[in-house]
């Protein structure tokens, strides 16, 4: 029981904190937010693409929604979609661009604290998961409209958004070494979004590609 009453307490956390987000986006000038990243917009909604799935954002409540059927159908957005949503809208740099340059998101923990390094067990599950499924990684990343390229046994960049690419390597286990899964993201990242957001980001973007993986065997 106090394990059940434990999750019911964490989600509603969870969901407190997306409530608490979206009253701070409703904070923000959107006309800004429309003329930084390009958004479509109509009077009740902003519109974004994320991991090549397309979001709208309520311009009067900020709850973020999703849809693959031009909203004739409408799924909410969970805390790591919505609070990536948030914090690039709401807190990325005014003059925020692109370095053009990829450094590998471990080294990023060299300025912060955080979960990003390398030999953490976040990459390295999520590397583990991908082991045994080079063709289907390699298609889920194609699903997602990937740019395939050189180094690894599956090499694309993808786009986090429309204006911010990341590039994923995978190596598959051999007799010597573990999978190895490497992210690379644009030295400038941290001026669109927290250090912390971008473990949301990533665990979102990997939950995209292992629901294609999922896709692609049924």
């Amino acid at each position: 029981m106090h394990l059940e009453a434990d999750m019911i307490n964490a989600v509603s956390n969870y969901e407190k904190t997306k409530l608490s987000m979206a009253n701070v986006f409703l904070q923000y000038d959107q006309d800004t937010m429309i003329a930084k990243f390009s958004l479509k917009h109509d009077p009740s909604w902003l519109y974004l693409s994320f991991v090549k799935r397309i979001y709208r954002i309520n311009r009067k409540s900020g709850n973020v929604q999703w849809s693959e059927d031009d909203f004739k159908t409408v799924c909410e957005a969970d805390y790591n979609e919505a609070m990536t949503i948030y914090d690039v809208l709401c807190y990325s740099k005014d003059e925020c661009h692109l370095a053009h340059k990829f450094v590998n998101v471990g080294s990023l923990s060299t300025v912060q604290t955080g979960n990003l390094s390398s030999n953490n067990g976040f990459f390295q599950n999520t590397a583990d998961s991908f082991n045994g499924k080079i063709p289907e990684l390699h298609n889920a990343c194609l699903t997602l409209s990937g740019k395939e390229l050189k180094k690894g046994d599956v090499a694309f960049e993808l786009e986090l958004f429309p204006f911010l690419p990341v590039i994923i390597r995978f190596w598959e286990a051999d007799d010597e070494f573990p999978a190895n899964l490497q992210i690379l993201v644009d030295r400038n990242i941290l001026d669109y979004m927290h250090y912390e957001t971008l473990m949301f980001a990533l665990t979102h973007l990997f939950h995209r590609l292992k629901e294609e993986i999922h896709n692609d065997k049924g």
